[in-house]
């Protein structure tokens, strides 16, 4: 006994139709459901159910879940923008911190190439002094306390 197959096509989601075809089967007939794509192009990505539901059920504007996720949203922007506000003055404070520490630093560079400049003019001072006042040492007319008589 052969049956002729008579497939019929419901509509499903994302541009997939779902088609149902009647199989003989030893206890009767069985449907058994197939996955076809609905466009042309064929192909198509499949939706996890999450998902189609967001999609396919926009949210009425009055509803309370609506207005509760609005409200968490808000709350979330705002402490996000809070959040960046606040990093950037903590950096414009670290920067104007560190412009103050470099302007001590170069004070106290300049200064201390001043003292350095100093000290090194007081010691090629003295060191000019020193090379003035020593006399040469000649050994022609030196006398050794051996040499002196008693």
């Amino acid at each position: 006994m052969s049956k002729i197959l008579q497939p019929h096509s419901t509509p499903g989601v994302n541009g997939i139709s779902v088609i149902h075809t009647q199989a003989p089967h030893a206890s009767g007939l069985q449907q058994v459901p197939q996955l076809v794509s609905a466009g042309p192009g064929g192909g198509g990505k499949a939706v996890p159910p999450s998902k189609q539901s967001k999609k396919s059920s926009p949210m009425d504007r009055n509803s309370d879940e609506y207005r509760q996720r609005r409200e968490r949203n808000n709350m979330a922007v705002k402490k996000s923008r809070l959040k960046s506000k606040q990093k950037a003055q903590d950096t414009l404070h670290r920067v104007n911190q560190l412009k103050e520490e470099n302007e001590r630093l170069e004070a106290k560079i300049k200064l201390l190439t001043k003292e350095l400049s100093v000290l090194k003019d007081l010691f090629l001072e003295h060191a000019h002094n020193l090379a003035d006042n020593v006399q040469p040492v000649s050994t022609e007319n030196t006398t050794s306390p051996s040499d002196a008589g008693p």
